[in-house]
């Protein structure tokens, strides 16, 4: 995520624990709302958020780092959320399996947001998202 182009970010650490999910949304969600970001697309920010930070803890932990959240809002219409952790592994946007527990995650951060993707990090990787509203 290149900050220097968006005058508004926001960046946090979390240790890799599920706990740390609900923490990481309500900090994003604060910034959302000093930003003056309308409710619905802060809404659907939080959601692919708490989506991404999940996937960082379940799959990511076991590298022993933090998970990283970062927002950053060009001013206008358009935030950009990413998450980073310890992990190499990409994620897979899997079909849908009505018979699935789990595995639903990407793809509702894919049909939320205009388009998302990866980022190779020198430990592990940053998955993101950009939203317009």
């Amino acid at each position: 995520m290149n900050t220097e182009s968006h005058p508004h970010t926001w960046r946090r650490s979390f240790m890799p624990v599920v706990e740390n999910v609900p923490e990481a949304r309500h900090g994003a969600q604060l910034a959302l709302a000093a930003w003056a970001v309308p409710d619905d697309v802060a809404e659907t920010i939080a959601l692919i958020l708490t989506e991404l930070a999940t996937n960082a803890v379940r799959h990511a932990r076991r590298h022993g780092r933090t998970f990283d959240v970062a927002l950053a809002h060009d001013g206008g219409k358009t935030i950009e959320v990413e998450v980073s952790d310890g992990s190499p592994h990409h994620p897979v946007l899997n079909g849908y399996d009505p018979d699935a527990t789990s595995g639903r995650g990407l793809l509702l951060v894919d049909a939320l947001c205009e388009e998302w993707g990866v980022r190779e990090r020198e430990f592990g990787k940053s998955v993101w998202a950009r939203v317009v509203s």
